[in-house]
């Protein structure tokens, strides 16, 4: 700002608080002007994270679309009051919980560690004090973290990062995730160099080759494969350990305003229907605003995705979050005597969805699965563990295949392919087809005969029991099937 900007400004601010006097009473701001009360303005801070995509629901699209305003401008024009949303996007869930603490966001969204790390260290304070009220996605597996090495890396399993270093960002659900990990096989952590860094700095690290590997949430691990920038060497579904991303409000905040509790919930639910309903455009706006690659977000968001968008909070997230503050505990982030039961709140979810919440609470069925027909091997696509996905140029819709050897023959058709995805052979995981280990098993039917997995252990373990299966290039894979019709 220039001199002259700068004293225009102070003369503005000095003629506004001559005839415009503002008052902050538990966030409505009452505007008085010439001694006469104005309508008054409540204002409601969410605090979001744009780049993790598995809460676009609760921020990126949530707020692209206006769907909040909408529902507080019904409210206002039926009592008079004036709502004005202010959104705050984060890179991670610890800076969003520091500006919870200082009240300066109501309602904010993070995954499953910062979640309860929110919880604890709130809740020493009346004013900030937070709970759980809502799940914007999860993968019950625990796939959204993933620990990912360069490609050309010697790592072939987790021990092989002894002695290395290992980027996350510590408190995340990529460390927590990454801990696990090390301890299920049997590693001490201590023999690991952490890097503790931002999930983009991170990413750009490994790329760089200053780090040996990048241990994070979505939508990291799968952005750097996307990239060409590494390949994946962890799935954290092998913890099998639930992971989740949910929203939460300070208390105060929802006690003094539950109209606006209930329309960001109502506004929450349209949007979450609003991405089942179109997961490609949705996929496709979500890169626009972020610049994430829409192929990236489309492999978690879409059907049969990593992300499963449903606000309920499941039972098997209570379980989850009982080994989460076990985790967070040892770290010194959660009080031991922290009451998860008492931190999940319900409430708004039974108004929302009324009689059915149950039901719906107890379904973990993904709500948008990959189905269709196949007219190149004329099948039925109805197996989530074998539906699959190619993504063409220039092409306004996807087409389904009803297994990954049926996409291997779309892809040798299709002129030029944007994107196409197949699921883990074993482990039902979605991946790129071009950056998965292929293996063909002779000995399969030749809609089933080659084999997709995410890593080069889980092949192996493939091929121990399925000795004939050799190990075939991507590019092979779609020649042979080119040439075999």
């Amino acid at each position: 700002m220039d001199e002259a900007q700068h004293d225009s400004g102070r003369r503005w601010r000095g003629r506004s608080a001559a005839l415009l006097a503002a008052v902050t009473v538990g966030g409505t701001q009452l505007l008085t002007g010439c001694g006469l009360l104005a309508e008054p303005t409540v204002v409601v801070n969410v605090g979001y994270q744009s780049k993790t995509i598995n809460t676009v629901n609760a921020g990126t699209l949530l707020r692209d679309r206006g769907d909040f305003e909408a529902e507080l401008k019904e409210i206002g024009a039926a009592t008079g009051t004036k709502y004005r949303v202010v959104w705050q996007d984060f890179a991670s869930g610890a800076p969003l919980t520091a500006q919870m603490i200082a009240t300066h966001v109501d309602i904010g969204s993070m995954g499953d560690y910062p979640l309860l790390t929110n919880g604890s260290k709130t809740r020493k304070y009346d004013d900030a004090a937070t709970e759980m009220i809502a799940t914007t996605g999860y993968n019950l597996r625990g796939s959204l973290n993933q620990v990912v090495v360069p490609t050309d890396s010697s790592a072939q399993e987790l021990a092989d990062l002894t002695g290395k270093k290992v980027s996350t960002s510590l408190g995340s659900a990529g460390d927590g995730m990454f801990s696990s990990a090390l301890n299920s096989n049997g590693i001490d952590k201590n023999a690991v160099q952490i890097v503790n860094q931002d999930p983009s700095v991170g990413a750009s690290a490994i790329d760089g080759r200053q780090v040996d590997a990048l241990a994070q949430f979505v939508p990291w691990p799968q952005l750097v494969i996307y990239r060409n920038q590494g390949r994946l060497l962890y799935d954290g579904g092998d913890n099998n350990v639930p992971t989740f991303h949910g929203v939460v409000v300070r208390r105060q905040f929802a006690d003094q305003r539950p109209e606006v509790m209930s329309a960001f919930m109502r506004a929450m639910r349209t949007t979450t229907d609003a991405i089942v309903a179109d997961p490609l455009a949705a996929a496709q706006r979500v890169g626009e605003l972020t610049g994430i690659e829409p192929e990236v977000i489309y492999l978690y968001n879409g059907p049969s995705g990593l992300v499963s968008f449903d606000m309920t909070l499941k039972p098997q997230f209570l379980g989850a979050f009982a080994a989460v503050k076990d985790y967070l505990v040892g770290r010194g982030s959660v009080t031991a005597d922290f009451d998860i039961p008492g931190f999940v709140n319900d409430t708004y979810l039974r108004d929302l969805f009324g009689d059915k919440y149950p039901q719906r609470a107890a379904d973990v069925a993904n709500p948008m699965e990959l189905t269709g027909f196949d007219d190149v091997c004329g099948l039925p696509v109805d197996d989530p563990a074998q539906a699959s996905e190619v993504w063409a140029v220039g092409a306004a819709t996807t087409d389904v295949a009803a297994t990954p050897s049926c996409l291997l023959r779309r892809v040798a058709t299709t002129p030029e392919v944007r994107a196409a995805y197949v699921p883990d052979t074993v482990t039902g995981l979605r991946i790129f087809a071009d950056h998965a280990v292929w293996l063909q098993d002779p000995s399969a039917p030749p809609t089933h005969r080659y084999k997709p997995f995410a890593t080069a252990a889980g092949a192996e373990s493939y091929r121990a029991q399925h000795p004939d299966a050799v190990v075939v290039a991507y590019t092979a894979a779609v020649g042979h099937s080119r040439a075999a019709g």
